[in-house]
């Protein structure tokens, strides 16, 4: 395993690799970071002036500067009349959108917390959110709920707090809101609360139990943007694109707070999904950064007409492992660069990310400035480590169901993610709970899954360790390929020195691979479809060394083929 500089062993045989980035820049991220999220928008405004451009969402709606923030200071005195004298927490259940931002600065402007909810997820995830974090209300909209079916779900959450709709509280703004909000700016009337108080309250995406409350401060939020326009050529930027939700701390963060607080013109989408809106707006906005995920990116690269990305610089991807198809799809058709990123929600979320005059396929990239890290061995792993970062953007803890903070100990964030360094850059091998116990030797269902990518570039694939087998488990895939051929999985493993533990035990054709509203991969339901495919097949396995046979199609347009397990060293996710 190649270390970054500085890297050291430890007695307890783990690893510590120190803060990136040199003292200037450290100096920079903790400078920028020594104020609030609120603050660093009115210094905005001070700067580019109240005339410039902050947002424009996906109605067309734009808002300078100026208007941003009197729009949020006028909004938070209706909003603090509408809550309880002891009120403390607010959730926002609005999609990325101008109204979605006012919302946000107006909560941090009453000097109350915001809670970002899932609106995609279940009416129980979502009273559980509402009760973990305390919320005295939630924060909406009519028309959305209307434009987005969600009118239900809403009706639903109610009995966990009262909803307010902007529409009411827009109404509800009187003259001496409108004073105040003209001379909040100018006057400094806006509180100016501690970098270390509550910026956001974000849930986990629940792709493998049930969402965690994620405290982040304004600290944390900002240093992280620092240290992503530390790390990404943005200072050039003029136009930024994020069609991401701002419940998702990559929405919020590098997608909302980042741009505002750097002074770009940021566009804002309310779904990633509607794919022929986007491309459209990119070449209307003339946007240069797009902030996604490699399935929305191959999509809209497919769908674009001719020179409708190319106003791009690069795009950023995360959530998922971006594809070398889709770089060379983009780069023929539209000539920019796809920069893989990596990071969870605890840090804010960006741990790491590839440069576009920097990219090292299969590598998420470097470490950005002033994070450090602590790499723990795995057993039956020999070029993977379990990561553990600390530094500025790691968050200040987990809210439990009764409302009590859990920090991370000694500031150390443990991310579960098992990884490797390669001259410097950080290669994913997966998630720790995505990897399968086969004969005691640790195999990684990401790198199942890069190599049905690989010999199937134009399907979505999932794998899932289930209970069978001899060896305790078996992995299935899941694919929507029709027509899988384990042979062509056989050639992959072959081509890439692969041992046969990495050949599932089952596939499975499927009309859809489970995933969350963010787009990442929801692997609780992955492994409940595959245990339930697995079970109605219930064919009897090859003995070893036998062909693989092809099952009868299964019930809800699945089909099966099966055979001899199989996998080996970890692959880059």
């Amino acid at each position: 395993m190649t270390l970054p500089p500085g890297g050291r062993l430890l007695d307890d045989g783990s690893i510590h690799v120190p803060a990136q980035g040199d003292a200037a820049e450290r100096a920079a991220i903790d400078a920028h970071a020594a104020r609030s999220v609120l603050c660093a928008l009115r210094e905005t405004l001070g700067r580019v002036g109240p005339d410039a451009v902050a947002l424009e969402d996906g109605d067309k709606r734009r808002l300078t500067y100026g208007e941003l923030v009197r729009a949020a200071s006028a909004l938070s005195r209706v909003l603090k009349r509408s809550l309880p004298k002891d009120a403390h927490t607010v959730a926002i259940m609005l999609p990325s959108s101008a109204a979605g931002a006012v919302a946000y600065y107006s909560v941090l402007a009453a000097g109350l917390r915001p809670a970002m909810l899932n609106f995609t997820a279940g009416a129980g995830i979502l009273r559980g959110a509402i009760a973990t974090c305390g919320a005295s209300a939630v924060l909406t909209a009519d028309r959305f709920l209307e434009l987005a079916g969600l009118r239900p779900l809403a009706d639903e959450i109610a009995s966990a707090a009262p909803l307010l709709m902007l529409e009411e509280m827009r109404g509800r703004v009187g003259l001496a809101d409108k004073i105040f909000a003209a001379a909040a700016h100018p006057l400094r009337l806006l509180p100016r609360p501690d970098p270390d108080d509550t910026a956001a309250v974000i849930f986990t995406s629940g792709s493998e139990g049930q969402p965690k409350g994620v405290v982040l401060s304004h600290r944390n939020l900002l240093a992280n943007c620092s240290q992503v326009h530390h790390h990404l050529p943005l200072g050039v930027v003029k136009v930024f694109f994020n069609p991401l939700p701002i419940f998702h701390s990559l929405g919020l963060g590098p997608g909302l707070i980042l741009p505002l607080s750097f002074g770009m013109k940021l566009v804002l989408h309310p779904s990633p999904l509607r794919i022929k809106e986007i491309t459209q707006r990119i070449a209307e906005t003339n946007a240069n950064v797009l902030l996604t995920t490699d399935t929305f990116l191959r999509q809209y690269a497919r769908a674009g007409a001719k020179g409708s990305l190319s106003s791009l610089q690069f795009a950023v991807c995360g959530a998922e492992r971006v594809r070398a198809e889709t770089r060379n799809l983009v780069r023929s058709r539209f000539g920019f660069e796809v920069v893989e990123g990596y990071g969870v929600t605890e840090t804010s979320p960006v741990i790491a990310v590839n440069h576009p005059d920097e990219i090292r396929d299969g590598t998420v990239g470097r470490m950005v400035p002033g994070l450090e890290a602590r790499l723990e061995p795995v057993a039956g792993l020999t070029d993977g480590w379990r990561l553990h970062v600390r530094g500025p953007n790691v968050m200040q803890g987990y809210l439990t169901a009764a409302g009590t903070l859990t920090p991370p100990p000694d500031g150390w964030h443990d991310t579960g993610d098992v990884v490797a360094f390669e001259s410097g850059f950080l290669a994913i091998r997966g998630r720790l709970k995505r990897f399968a116990k086969l004969g005691g030797e640790m195999t990684s269902l990401v790198t199942v899954e890069n190599v049905a990518g690989a010999v199937w570039p134009e399907f979505q694939h999932a794998a899932a360790a289930i209970p069978g087998g001899t060896k305790g488990e078996i992995i299935v895939l899941l694919t929507q390929n029709p027509k899988p051929q384990r042979e062509d999985l056989q050639a992959e493993l072959a081509r890439q020195g692969l041992p046969e533990r990495y050949l599932p035990a089952r596939i499975y054709t499927v009309d859809e691979i489970p995933l969350l509203g963010t787009g990442k991969l929801d692997t609780v339901a992955t492994t409940r479809l595959a245990e339930r495919l697995h079970a109605e097949q219930a064919a009897p396995q090859s003995p070893p060394g036998a062909c693989p046979t092809a099952a009868a199609p299964a019930p809800g347009g699945a089909s099966a083929s099966g055979g001899s397990s199989g996998q080996g060293s970890p692959s880059v996710h």
